[in-house]
């Protein structure tokens, strides 16, 4: 099978689409299939590893996001990709202006197409202040979605809100975790040194955007109080973005590394002992079964992975959406317990353990196949 990916983002951006896309890439890679590409041209000027075939476009940077390009329509290039190197079904993974591009052509051409769904744009809407836009962006995204042969999200809560929105041939995927490499295995005395931690100094960890949809106040506010509870708990905040002056500012003890590098991330999960997920905008949250499998005792919200994976107080402590509350006092009580967070980490690791990619790239090459068999199999099949 030859399979195009249109996306807005690829590795080494730093960020959970790239991240799965990668995971998924190697696999059909892997299983003998071939990879075409179709992004916006990165920041650092470089081509994709794994791919037969690439077509990188003008693209727009994404404000606070310096390494992030924001794709343009672009249907003639790449018509005449398809039309020279025809695919056998395209791959949707940007609901964006070259999303929407390569779909118009997709159907064009007779080609079947698989969405994905990757990020909440109409959750964004509220973060930003423009909560007038939901509406709209919501029925663009319907519109977008329904005229794909299926959808692909990562959960089955969300695949039910938006079937009841309206939303057809909704699937779901969730996401893996590479055990060996999220592993307790990693942890670095000589890290918790440099962050200030002797080996019976807690640390708490974020790692994530720094940006207005993360809910960053509650972060802020759950990290004053576990001090005050706790005077020597070490802080670190991986990751950047539009609010970390801000951020530091407020938690101006905490260790700040920014993006680290794919190399040190592990080293960074298995070097604390808490995690901190506090965003309510996610459509999975990979950072969460990464910090499970490093065995962390994770404070997050029954929310995407977070309702998908832990079960609370086994595995992790999951409080429900929108209770900052409890959130802050769940996080202030476990810092404070040093048995519990160790027995909910180990805990974590065993869930983590079943998450494996290979078993998920098998439901994604099983939706790209039943695509491409129900376009060849219907009189005009790729025209919702």
């Amino acid at each position: 099978m030859r399979l195009c990916v249109v996306s807005e983002t690829w590795a080494p951006e730093i960020n959970g689409v790239a991240h799965t896309l990668g995971q998924l890439s190697e696999a059909l890679v892997a299983r003998g299939h071939d990879l075409q590409l179709v992004r916006p041209r990165p920041v650092i000027h470089a081509r994709a590893a794994g791919v037969k075939q690439e077509l990188q476009l003008p693209g727009l940077g994404v404000p606070g996001y310096r390494q992030v390009r924001f794709g343009l329509p672009a249907g003639r290039r790449i018509a005449r990709l398809w039309q020279a190197s025809r695919p056998d079904v395209v791959y949707l993974a940007t609901q964006g202006p070259l999303g929407w591009s390569a779909q118009r052509i997709a159907r064009r051409l007779g080609l079947p197409t698989v969405a994905g769904w990757h990020t909440n744009f109409d959750h964004y809407c509220r973060d930003y202040g423009v909560a007038w836009l939901a509406p709209l962006v919501e029925r663009r995204l319907r519109t977008f979605h329904n005229r794909s042969a299926a959808t692909l999200v990562p959960t089955r809560a969300l695949a039910d809100r938006l079937a009841a929105r309206g939303f057809r041939g909704l699937g779901t995927m969730a996401r893996g975790i590479d055990a060996e490499r999220f592993s307790p295995d990693r942890r670095d005395e000589a890290l918790r040194r440099e962050l200030g931690a002797d080996p019976h100094t807690p640390i708490a960890l974020y790692v994530g955007r720094l940006a207005p949809e993360k809910n960053l106040d509650l972060l802020r506010d759950t990290c004053l109080a576990m001090r005050a509870a706790r005077p020597d708990l070490r802080l670190v905040i991986v990751g950047d973005g539009p609010s970390r002056r801000a951020l530091a500012r407020s938690l101006p003890d905490a260790h700040f590394p920014g993006f680290v590098t794919p190399e040190d991330l592990p080293r960074y999960y298995a070097s604390a002992d808490l995690f901190l997920f506090p965003s309510l905008s996610e459509t999975w949250g990979n950072v969460l079964p990464e910090a499970m499998a490093s065995g962390l005792a994770a404070i997050a919200f029954a929310h995407a992975a977070g309702a998908e994976l832990i079960d609370h107080g086994h595995d992790g402590l999951a409080l429900p959406p929108g209770d900052s509350d409890g959130f802050r006092e769940a996080a202030v009580a476990l810092c404070q317990e040093p048995a519990r967070w160790a027995r909910i980490g180990r805990a974590a690791r065993q869930r983590a353990l079943g998450l494996g990619w290979p078993a998920i790239a098998d439901t994604f090459i099983a939706t790209l196949e039943d695509a491409r068999e129900r376009c060849h199999a219907s009189p005009a099949p790729c025209r919702v």
